[in-house]
């Protein structure tokens, strides 16, 4: 779009309310010859801008794939974590059983050694001249014989118990170890996720900025021309049919460049090495790692049908949008603590509360994947998910399908 058509419809709109222009023609003239060469500056600023804004536009574009692809590790990581940290947990349970065992065989196999000391003491002379039947010497000599294979036995079960044990302390150990490096390496992920949202708003913020920039410089040009009541009524035939051009070129123009965002968006996360693909609802993404606690049309915590999803996740996990869409609300409401919805075709809307931070702003488009927030950092948070079509409640594991505005169980 080029900018003279605009900044004339600017001149007609901010001279339209304005008295009769007092100047003389020739003064008229220089005046107009004045704002047309500021306009022709503007027109200069303005293509430089556009290099910038394209240039911005694909860092974003990079930046929100990397997002997408960075949330993804994240859950995978957090998912195996929880598998070393159950695992780590079995172990030590084994470890406790092991050593309860070889504990009571020990004690057993003390008792049978006492006896067999005590009887060892005594000579087979004085066994035979002891005042006791032949009986119950022959007895204790077959005692005796029979008690050497039965302690020999013990004493090698006790040792294969503890080289069992030896062993399972060593995968124990290495359990340990593992868990340690996810953990460290959850922890880097959750940083790296962090400065990538930052620098996504950074990049928000600036380009947002230079563009209001513009729009105030053209704003004061066509308020320095507001009196030039003769370039009025030479235009005014103009102003209604460029005004109607150039509302239309900016709709399109706005249409086009959101359009060519989420392309590049789009092909640049396919052509990252992603991630495992995370839980799919209907073809939409799990908003957020972790298991179901309560599910569509279950009982929830205060006893009513619930009407969504409830997630478990891990503390200061990523959230992500279920799918493709735009931002409609974000912020605290009411008894759902920190809520974003998210608008998708068809008549679709996602409702996401119990939020620990929301990192995405209203009117902001985003990906399925694309990280919008956090779970809260303290304990084993919760997020409920709530899909809704043309106003009523759906179930979320059925995804997103048809176009005829109405709702489904």
């Amino acid at each position: 779009m080029r900018i003279a058509p605009f900044a004339f419809c600017l001149l007609s709109l901010a001279a339209a309310g304005t008295a009769p222009a007092q100047n003389k023609p020739d003064e008229a003239q220089k005046q107009l010859q004045e704002v047309q060469r500021d306009l022709k500056q503007a027109d200069s600023r303005k293509s430089a801008l556009d290099a910038k804004a394209e240039a911005l536009e694909k860092e974003l574009a990079d930046l929100r794939a990397r997002s997408i692809e960075a949330a993804e590790q994240q859950r995978a990581q957090s998912d195996e974590l929880a598998r070393l940290e159950a695992a780590l947990a079995d172990l030590g349970q084994q470890e406790q059983e092991r050593l309860a065992k070889i504990e009571a065989d020990r004690a057993a196999l003390a008792d049978l050694l006492g006896a067999l000391q005590r009887l060892s003491r005594l000579p087979p002379e004085a066994l035979i001249a002891r005042p006791q039947p032949p009986g119950d010497t022959v007895k204790t000599a077959l005692l005796l014989r029979s008690a050497v294979p039965e302690l020999k036995a013990r004493a090698d079960a006790l040792a294969n118990q503890l080289t069992d044990l030896s062993s399972l302390r060593a995968k124990l150990d290495t359990q340990r170890t593992k868990t340690e490096k996810a953990t460290a390496s959850l922890a880097v992920r959750q940083k790296d996720l962090a400065n990538l949202v930052a620098r996504r708003e950074e990049i928000s913020r600036a380009t947002d900025a230079e563009r209001e920039q513009l729009t105030g410089t053209v704003t004061a040009l066509a308020g320095r021309a507001s009196d030039l009541k003769d370039l009025i009524e030479k235009l005014e035939a103009e102003r209604k049919a460029a005004l109607a051009r150039q509302r239309a070129e900016e709709a399109a123009r706005r249409q086009a460049a959101e359009a060519e965002r989420e392309r590049r968006a789009k092909e640049k996360v396919a052509t990252l090495k992603r991630a495992p693909t995370p839980p799919q609802l209907g073809g939409m993404v799990a908003p957020v790692g972790g298991t179901v606690v309560v599910r569509y049309g279950e009982a929830d915590e205060v006893g009513a049908v619930s009407r969504g999803l409830t997630y478990r996740g891990r503390a200061s996990g990523p959230v992500v949008a279920p799918a493709d869409g735009s931002v409609m609300f974000a912020g605290h409401f009411k008894g759902y603590g920190l809520l974003l919805i998210l608008e998708h075709p068809n008549g679709y809307h996602s409702l996401l509360a119990g939020m620990g931070r929301i990192d995405a702003k209203l009117g902001q488009r985003v990906l399925g994947g694309e990280p919008v927030g956090l779970l809260s950092g303290d304990g084993a948070p919760t997020l409920y998910f709530e899909l809704r079509r043309g106003g009523q409640p759906v179930n979320p594991t059925r995804g997103l399908s048809g176009s005829d505005g109405k709702g489904h169980g």
